[in-house]
């Protein structure tokens, strides 16, 4: 029998029974959509973090201290990082574009008649909007002057400004941090939520004011003023792995450490987005299994009902026997018709699938993102359950006796 009969036969056969074949279907339909939704929508996290991480600065390596110089001890114990260290990368190590330092502190700012609790510092260095990506609204940034200086003045988060001072402006007005009086000179514009952190509901204050005022240790004139984080921009004609060891080696002979055993950790944007592309990636995979438990129950339905198919067309199947129709030929009809159902099942769920992608990220907070190679995982997954399951119906149809086949009811 000739291909192309064998596809009329068995797409008349799907055909002669429209309902009960779009039921049959529906289950492949589901998976098909499912895996490619459920794989968008992890892409879609991926690429929003990797673009929140990317948005804070290019180039960045960021150099954290892996614990706090505690007890009375020695300069150049070992113990994490001090402002100095940052000073040494800047003028020490060559192909660095810009440093920043960072030491949080949180605290109670008054404005007028508004107090807010808690509210987070930042305490940095002048080439923090640079480093970080960051821009002013309104205003100015404060200046290396105004850190040796120790100058009282503070740059606000813009939703801060906000809750401290509504529609008035807030350059030149006074805030209370704990028991420090700061003067506003710049407001930053409007960045958001970036991991866990909300950069327009900060404080941002010369990293002098903060170690002194806020972030004070007893031990600080022995070991130096402890910091968290130091962000070192790496010129674009530079190469960063070169920069990352000058920056190891330099810091582990400023605290009297070895390369084995360094009391700071080394990180750049690619390595935290790794980690985050192994977690989603872990999590896609999750998803697409479960996903694709629709695709195998949708084989199971067209398993039935080729069965059943095989049940009610066995005198069909004795009388093609009995004008020449081979075992194989039959065999092929009935695979054909799984196949078929398949198939089309498939390219509707794909429809499905990339049509729901895009009104889910529309409609929702969440983005998504078509991955092309899910489209062929779940239209490819679709073709092999028709042929699995399809094939032991058909196999069953081909051993029909055909006396039998014949007599039977």
């Amino acid at each position: 029998m000739q291909p192309s009969e064998v596809l009329r036969i068995a797409w008349e056969a799907i055909g002669k029974n429209k309902v009960r074949s779009l039921l049959t279907m529906l289950g492949i339909i589901i998976g098909v959509a499912a895996v490619i939704i459920m794989i968008a929508i992890s892409a879609g996290t991926e690429a929003t973090i990797s673009d929140q991480i990317t948005s804070l600065g290019s180039n960045l390596i960021y150099v954290s201290s892996s614990f706090s110089r505690m007890g009375p001890g020695v300069a150049g114990s070992s113990g994490g990082l001090i402002y100095d260290d940052a000073t040494a990368i800047e003028e020490n190590i060559s192909g660095v574009k810009g440093v920043v330092v960072e030491q949080d502190a949180s605290e109670t700012v008054k404005a007028g008649s508004v107090s807010l609790d808690s509210i987070s510092i930042t305490g940095t260095s002048p080439d923090f909007l640079s480093v970080r990506n960051l821009t002013l609204a309104e205003g100015r940034f404060y200046t290396a002057d105004d850190i040796t200086n120790k100058k009282k003045v503070v740059v606000l988060g813009f939703d801060l400004a906000q809750e401290l001072f509504g529609n008035t402006d807030a350059i030149g007005q006074t805030i209370l941090v704990s028991t420090t009086r700061l003067t506003v000179v710049g407001v930053l514009a409007e960045k958001g939520t970036v991991g866990d952190v909300d950069y327009d509901a900060r404080l941002y204050a010369p990293i002098s004011v903060v170690l002194q005022k806020f972030a004070q240790t007893p031990f600080s004139r022995i070991m130096g003023d402890q910091i968290r984080m130091i962000f070192v921009q790496v010129d674009d004609t530079a190469d960063m792995d070169n920069v990352i060891l000058q920056t190891q080696i330099l810091l582990a002979k400023r605290h009297n450490v070895s390369l084995d055993s360094l009391d700071f950790t080394v990180t750049t944007q690619e390595d935290i987005i790794a980690t985050q592309e192994s977690t989603t990636s872990a999590f896609r995979s999750l998803l697409a299994w479960v996903a694709g438990v629709s695709l195998i129950v949708g084989g199971i339905g067209i398993m039935n009902i080729m069965l059943v198919s095989v049940t009610e067309r066995t005198r069909e199947i004795g009388l093609r026997q009995s004008i020449g129709a081979t075992p194989t030929d039959i065999r092929w009809q009935f695979l054909t018709e799984a196949l078929l159902m398949s198939l089309v099942g498939g390219m509707i769920g794909t429809a499905v699938g990339v049509g729901g992608s895009w009104l889910f990220g529309t409609v929702s907070s969440m983005r998504t993102v078509i991955v092309p190679s899910s489209i062929l995982l779940a239209f490819g997954s679709a073709a092999v359950v028709g042929a699995f399951f399809g094939f032991y119906p058909a196999n069953r149809a081909a051993q029909l006796d055909p006396i039998d086949a014949l007599r039977h009811e």
